[in-house]
């Protein structure tokens, strides 16, 4: 676990962040392949989908079978334009699809559907 905290980058430009959670089915062989998944994604470039939607920047961090999601993206950016647009992309389909395996999420349901967008409850600037 990073107990240093995670550097942020700067952009130059107004942004704004959003913030989603997702739970993964409670078994540990599963969050155990969810996790490598994610690490060979990364590595295969397929991350290059999210930047044509407009996102700056993604992290999915992970406690137990609770993911958190927190996307930076410019400040004129559309949410629900660019999920519909990344729901177009090459391959989005099968990935859904087969991240569906891990996440506890109805069957065919679509990544606008399965992360659900937290609510601010507090910030301290």
């Amino acid at each position: 676990m990073k107990q240093t905290g995670y550097k942020m980058k700067e952009y130059g430009i107004p942004t704004k962040r959003y913030c989603q959670t997702l739970d993964l089915k409670d078994d540990p062989e599963l969050i155990s392949e969810y996790r490598k998944r994610y690490g060979e994604r990364s590595m295969a470039g397929d991350s290059a989908r999210y930047t044509e939607c407009r996102y700056l920047e993604m992290e999915i961090y992970i406690l137990d079978n609770r993911l958190f999601m927190i996307v930076e993206t410019p400040f004129d950016f559309d949410w629900d334009e660019a999920f519909a647009r990344l729901a177009t992309l090459p391959r989005q389909e099968e990935w859904e699809t087969y991240m569906s395996i891990f996440q506890v999420a109805r069957p065919g349901a679509t990544s606008a559907e399965k992360w659900r967008m937290m609510e601010r409850i507090f910030h301290l600037y």
